[in-house]
């Protein structure tokens, strides 16, 4: 240990021994809950503010009053997706536990269900602080301005890759896909024809970051690949191939790929040739940038895991749409790309994702596309963006950019501790932080209760994911589904004709009731391992959104007109408002 440690332990013990000096030994952390104002919910910035307030220099919230503030040894985050105040108060008896641990809880208002369940811990795991900036926009210029200048000899003057991650707000690899996305946008794994990226060789540092975009036309067994571009960050073009489809071309598809029956004229690089280049070029811990990059891999039948995609990084405000790259180009980089009339260039468009997810990695995430409603589909009121981007045309001085919370934490000399998915592991896990990835409830449960009792750790997060991955699951059941929408649909219509308005109830089946008792007891087991004075927070986040998503995608698709889209819309709505109301329970250790 060094003798900065040494001190920096000693400091806080001698803090804590102070502490109980001016308390009294007897003396107990405590919170009290201010009566709220009229017309007043908290949101997830109120909940993630406590934890900044007790463990941190933030802000006192107005919203609960901490005693003895001091005496908090530790703050332990539990999240718990899917838990709707609907769902808590129809089955309190279950969750009993929630209540003896932390009392009556206070309602939080969750983000749009549009949103899905990273940008809910992102608002959790997140804090916004002043943009600091100035000196990763001048990298990024020059690197942009070297890509300008094509494939000539990069500039002696163009900083390092080195440079620019010096100056972000996050890694790199927290715009990467998450296994989730991965399989909701299409790309394909362990299929028997395709290869996967390898690890690189040792002694051979792989490319960090590469931008690809193939070309494809149309043969008698669909599309196949003829042109493969892929460019370096600094925008160099390290491989542009034209490549031979296996199979007679019936369609050169040359208004969208530029392929023309000429240039394939004398090309004989097959696809297994092109493979062998990639491979050399691309390795496992490679980040790929494409827009739409499945279809590209499908094309080269290449598996890879690391992946940035603009399509999905810049989200289309009617959620299930994609913005296409030449829209995002004219808008966020101010350049026309696609209008030649000879088909799309690859060197062009893998330039131009390069381009536009430099400008998310260098200026965080922040607002940028308006909202907009899918016809007769009810919207969020409190929703300005489904998206997160560079924030043009705001002043300097009013632009905030996000850190994360265990960043934050860590700058005021306080241990944190994050046991979760892989995914969010590895997003949200800051440099000093110990991060635990876990695949399970039941190892979420005894990984948190170690890092709960390590006296080095003043903040442990976890998630409990066994519900919401329930709720996922009965709302891609098809059949199940539209049964449940037949039954709302019927209840809805006598309560109008009652005039008795009632919401909705969950049907609770002897599973769900499973997965709450089991949530209940790994509750009380975290609770009674907590050191005197600590805090437990535990939050919601969000109800049922698996349900409310399938259908607006239902309403979006028209795929069923056999119910009344109306009468669909009018229970989309109801349970729209009961997953967009999540909780919050606060308790102290005694």
């Amino acid at each position: 240990m060094s003798l900065e440690n040494s001190k920096t332990e000693n400091s806080d013990e001698h803090k804590a021994k102070s502490f109980f000096d001016v308390y009294g030994p007897e003396a107990r952390a405590d919170i009290v809950f201010n009566k709220p104002e009229a017309n007043s919910t908290l949101n997830l910035q109120d909940v993630q503010g406590l934890v900044t307030w007790v463990l941190a220099d933030g802000f006192m919230p107005s919203w609960v009053f901490i005693k003895n503030k001091p005496l908090i040894p530790k703050v332990v985050m539990l999240y718990v997706p899917g838990l709707n105040a609907s769902l808590y108060l129809s089955q309190s008896k279950v969750l009993k536990g929630f209540k003896e641990c932390c009392g009556v809880p206070r309602p939080v208002l969750a983000l749009s269900c549009v949103s899905d369940g990273n940008q809910t811990i992102d608002a959790l795991l997140t804090c916004k602080s002043k943009r600091k900036r100035k000196a990763a926009e001048h990298i990024s210029r020059k690197i942009i301005q070297s890509s300008e200048q094509g494939a000539e000899a990069p500039n002696k003057e163009t900083p390092s890759f080195i440079d620019l991650k010096k100056n972000i707000p996050f890694p790199i690899t927290y715009y990467t896909l998450t296994d989730k996305e991965l399989e909701e946008n299409g790309y394909c794994y362990e299929q028997p024809e395709f290869l996967s990226t390898l690890p690189a060789p040792s002694g051979t540092p792989p490319h960090e970051v590469l931008a690809l975009d193939c070309e494809m036309c149309i043969t008698r067994e669909g599309f196949e690949l003829t042109r493969v571009t892929i460019v370096d960050v600094t925008g160099q073009v390290i491989l542009d191939k034209l490549v031979k489809p296996s199979n007679d071309i019936v369609d050169y598809n040359t208004r969208y790929s530029g392929i023309t029956c000429q240039m394939l004229e004398d090309v004989t690089t097959t696809l297994k040739d092109i493979q062998e280049e990639f491979l050399k070029l691309v390795h496992k811990e490679t980040i790929l940038v494409g827009h739409s990059l499945e279809n590209d891999l499908l094309a080269l039948k290449i598996s890879h895991s690391l992946v940035i995609d603009t399509a999905v990084l810049y989200k289309h405000p009617r959620g299930t749409y994609k913005a296409a790259l030449r829209v995002l180009s004219s808008r966020f980089l101010g350049r026309e790309i696609q209008d030649s009339g000879n088909g799309h260039d690859s060197v062009e468009d893998a330039k131009a994702t390069l381009e536009l997810a430099l400008l998310k990695i260098i200026n965080g995430k922040v607002q940028n596309f308006a909202s907009g409603a899918i016809s007769g589909i009810p919207v969020d009121p409190h929703l300005h963006s489904a998206d997160e981007g560079p924030d043009f045309g705001i002043p300097p001085s009013q632009q905030l950019l996000r850190r994360k919370l265990l960043s934050v934490l860590s700058d005021y000399g306080k241990g944190s501790s994050m046991v979760d998915n892989i995914s969010t592991v590895r997003r949200y896990g800051a440099e000093l932080s110990n991060t635990i990835p876990v695949s399970s409830d039941d190892e979420a449960l005894s990984k948190a209760i170690k890092e709960v009792r390590n006296e080095k750790v003043q903040f442990v997060w976890t998630q409990f994911a066994e519900l919401y991955a329930y709720l996922r699951k009965q709302a891609d059941d098809s059949e199940r589904l539209n049964k449940k929408l037949a039954e709302m649909i019927a209840l809805l219509t006598c309560e109008e004709q009652s005039n008795n308005r009632k919401s909705i109830k969950f049907d609770v089946t002897p599973e769900l009731k499973d997965i709450l008792s089991r949530m209940n007891r790994r509750v009380k087991s975290i609770y009674a391992n907590l050191p005197l004075n600590a805090m437990l927070i535990i939050c919601t986040g969000h109800g049922d959104t698996a349900i409310v998503q399938r259908v607006r995608k239902i309403l979006s698709e028209q795929t069923d007109s056999s119910m009344s889209r109306e009468k669909v819309v009018k229970v989309l709505e109801e349970l729209q408002a009961q997953a967009e109301v999540g909780l919050c329970f606060v308790g102290v250790r005694h």
